[in-house]
């Protein structure tokens, strides 16, 4: 079953005034839906199961709401609009995965990323449910079983093709800042028949990231000159001026499109405004969806 669809990731907000911090923010998606033109043309909202992280994190890490928490809050405000999440798999055993499906896909989440440890800690590390595992194990219980794919880590290839071989019936994509992705499903689609819907990750940079450097961290992967090239993407975006600032976001957009819809894969679009959604970053995935959405792709 294809999600085909257009995602925006909604953070969830801290605990403390979580819930009116949570109804202001999806009452401002309906506001730049309307106002950008993307009005109605959202089918999805993602939200990421947040998990403390480094402590060099340029914004720290405050206590967030659950997934379901906000989940609850924002879904009746945002009529017509399903949802996606990221669940941490790596620290729940089996029966405690399995509620917690249960109640993800009870509140109408139609799709999980199944995530592992943070970055600070090995594969395989943690007591509870290897994300590979988590795969096979919710196939009756998950339709939309997903997977991150990072596509300029090394070994990559390998992890996905072990994912399909698991279960993961989608992959959503790192923030993309480069055209990386295009060789990695052209390689990938030449030397395997797994064809798993690709959510493409696209985020809006903001001139606060010349400051604050968050979507750098986010992306960092020290010793990858791939990834160092795309950081110095993230800064030269930043320090531009607005026009320049779209423009330079929406050629990415345009480069991975041209170079990945021909492959044979299913194509949805993620979007995340790492900083907030904005006036500004709906704008700019407009532009985005002017050029290819998924409704395309027939």
């Amino acid at each position: 079953m294809s999600l085909n669809t257009i995602a925006l990731e909604l953070v969830p907000p801290n605990v403390e005034g979580g819930k009116e911090r949570a109804l202001e923010d999806a009452r401002k998606v309906l506001r730049y839906s309307a106002e950008s033109g993307l009005d109605g043309r959202l089918r999805h909202v993602m939200v990421p199961g947040m998990i403390p992280e480094d402590a060099d994190r340029p914004v720290p890490m405050q206590p967030k709401l659950d997934v379901l928490d906000f989940w609850s809050v924002i879904k009746p405000e945002l009529p017509g609009i399903n949802g996606l999440c990221t669940q941490v798999t790596a620290f729940m055993d089996e029966p405690s995965l399995r509620r917690r499906l249960v109640d993800l896909s009870d509140a109408g989440m139609e799709g999980v990323v199944f995530v592992g440890v943070p970055r600070t800690m090995n594969d395989g590390e943690g007591s509870g449910v290897a994300p590979t595992d988590a795969l096979s194990i919710y196939r009756e219980l998950v339709a939309n079983r997903g997977v991150i794919v990072i596509p300029t880590r090394e070994g990559e290839q390998g992890r996905l093709r072990f994912k399909c071989e698991q279960g993961a019936t989608y992959g959503m994509t790192q923030l993309l800042y480069s055209d990386a992705i295009v060789d990695f499903l052209t390689e990938f689609a030449d030397s395997t028949d797994h064809r798993p819907e690709i959510l493409l990750s696209f985020g809006f940079i903001p001139k606060v990231e010349a400051r604050v450097g968050l979507i750098n961290w986010l992306i960092q992967d020290p010793g990858n000159a791939v990834v160092a090239r795309e950081q110095e993407f993230v800064k030269r975006v930043a320090a531009s001026e607005p026009a320049q600032r779209r423009r330079l976001m929406v050629d990415v957009y345009k480069r991975v499109l041209d170079g990945v819809a021909d492959l044979g894969f299913p194509l949805s679009i993620h979007f995340e405004a790492t900083y907030g959604v904005s006036g500004a970053a709906f704008d700019t995935f407009a532009e985005m969806l002017a050029y290819w959405s998924p409704a395309q792709s027939g």
